[in-house]
């Protein structure tokens, strides 16, 4: 629509409960989502059949995201859970704006949050602003288990210990417990009003600081233009963007922490290469406008077979012949044309991702695994992270398999092998002979949400890992600015 990033450190106060477990570990979940439904058709609020979440009307606010996010917390049980949104409030907001207070306030207080003790929710609602107006939403969740927890201001300079449950929404730009910008109207000239900007929160746990960053980049405003070159122009634009988010979260005001950015980056294939795959062997027709001689259709045509149409590109229609190309393996086949993030492969990291692209999908109820012939399908949503979380996480997996495995051989004897993914969608924990318990173990799972449901034109995309007691110790630096007096 998806986070949490740690430094070279993540040292266990000795108060907390679930250190006292030797083989339970925090678990830190990540989830974006991208305006649910944008009215008209609708989806299922309910699929989930998750209790104990408010009701809310699809059209408004993207009821079957919520559920999805109230699915995922219940599932998963986190310590700490962290959902970015984007496009607050749908296409319509000036008429749903007026549902949000409500709907969060019974969000906080709803059966399923109900061991969530600690949340801070920040909404971007004022739309009449349109020098601020960004639609963005983060909320945070700590779980009561979850102790000495701290937000840094970043006005005071100083972290401020998290109690109770806060919401802010007015006007963000005074409030000094996050960074919020919007992009410079002339980063992206052709749309009007453009709501794309981001909001940086900082929070320190167990002696650990980091960043997350909720994002929104700019969207390929015709397919017709994405195809002209390679990389697109829409392509450049993102990637001014998001390395002005990055220079600002690394720059000198502030002590450099790890930091985890996720949301929607509106990343796409690579237009022109994914269409000469897909039209190898056809032939392209042109089709101009009367007046104006501009080019506002293309059409691919096989060379044989009565010429039969493969793929027709408009401004806002991408319809090619067979979808399924995109879904067959979780379409991943296609990833090596998405390749937008390799410019920041110094600075931004991710999962491998073994799931379908996240957008875009149909709104029509019935139809949950469609795409929309509006786009070519692209992975849009997703979590990324600075290299120093990404080692964070894997040293965290590698402490929980570590964990698993002393208690495997522990129940019975016999020759074992741990396998633990580096860097896959899911690293998981093996033995020789497994229980159904232990083989299902993820210790890591980067994945998408709503695989066959209709969920908006974005599916959810979230990152839930586990992390040992003491998992960064044998690299441990301790934040002066953290230490608990």
């Amino acid at each position: 629509m998806g986070l949490f990033a740690g430094c070279n450190s993540f040292l266990g106060h000795s108060d907390t409960p679930l250190q006292k477990e030797p083989n339970k570990a925090w678990l830190f979940l990540f989830l974006t989502l991208t305006r649910a439904s944008r009215g008209g058709r609708g989806c299922s609020a309910g699929f989930l059949g998750t209790r104990g979440l408010p009701a809310l009307p699809p059209a408004a606010l993207g009821g079957a995201a919520f559920r999805a996010a109230g699915w995922v917390a219940h599932a998963h049980r986190p310590h700490f859970l962290a959902l970015h949104c984007q496009e607050f409030g749908g296409k319509n907001y000036e008429a749903s704006m007026s549902h949000v207070d409500k709907f969060v306030k019974e969000l906080l207080s709803s059966d399923a949050m109900k061991e969530y003790n600690r949340a801070r929710v920040y909404l971007d609602e004022n739309y009449k602003s349109q020098e601020h107006f960004t639609a963005l939403g983060s909320f945070y969740f700590l779980h009561e288990s979850l102790k000495n927890i701290y937000q840094f201001d970043f006005k005071a300079k100083k972290y401020k210990k998290v109690t109770g449950k806060e919401i802010y929404s007015d006007t963000l730009e005074s409030t000094p417990m996050l960074e919020k910008e919007k992009f410079p109207q002339d980063y992206f000239p052709e749309c009007k009003w453009s709501r794309k900007g981001f909001i940086r929160t900082r929070w320190c746990v167990a002696d650990c600081a980091f960043d997350l960053v909720n994002i929104h980049l700019f969207h390929d405003a015709s397919n017709l233009v994405a195809w002209e070159t390679s990389p697109s122009v829409y392509s450049g634009i993102r990637r001014k963007a998001l390395g002005y988010v990055l220079d600002r979260i690394s720059d000198q005001r502030f002590e450099k922490a790890s930091y985890f950015v996720f949301g929607d980056f509106n990343f796409r294939l690579d237009s022109k290469s994914v269409v000469e795959t897909l039209c190898t062997k056809a032939t392209m027709q042109t089709v101009r406008a009367a007046d104006t001689n501009e080019v506002v259709k293309l059409i691919f045509r096989e060379s044989d077979n009565d010429r039969k149409v493969t793929l027709q590109l408009e401004k806002k229609l991408f319809d090619y012949v067979n979808q399924e190309v995109f879904r067959d393996n979780n379409g991943t086949a296609l990833l090596e044309f998405d390749k937008e993030l390799s410019v920041f492969k110094d600075r931004l990291c991710e999962l491998d991702i073994s799931f379908p692209p996240s957008y875009p999908y149909s709104e029509d109820s019935s139809q949950g695994k469609q795409y929309m012939n509006t786009r070519c399908p692209a992975w849009c949503d997703r979590v990324l992270m600075s290299p120093s979380a990404k080692e964070l996480i894997l040293r965290g997996a590698l402490s929980e398999q570590t964990l698993m495995s002393e208690a495997n051989v522990s129940r019975e004897s016999g020759n074992r092998t741990s396998v633990c993914g580096a860097g896959g969608s899911a690293a998981r924990v093996l033995t020789a002979t497994p229980t159904a318990s232990e083989s299902e173990e993820k210790v890591v799972t980067y994945d998408h949400i709503g695989p066959s449901v209709c969920m908006g034109d974005h599916k959810p995309v979230f990152l839930a890992f586990r992390i040992a007691p003491g998992a960064g110790k044998p690299h441990a630096r301790v934040h002066k600015c953290c230490v608990v007096q």
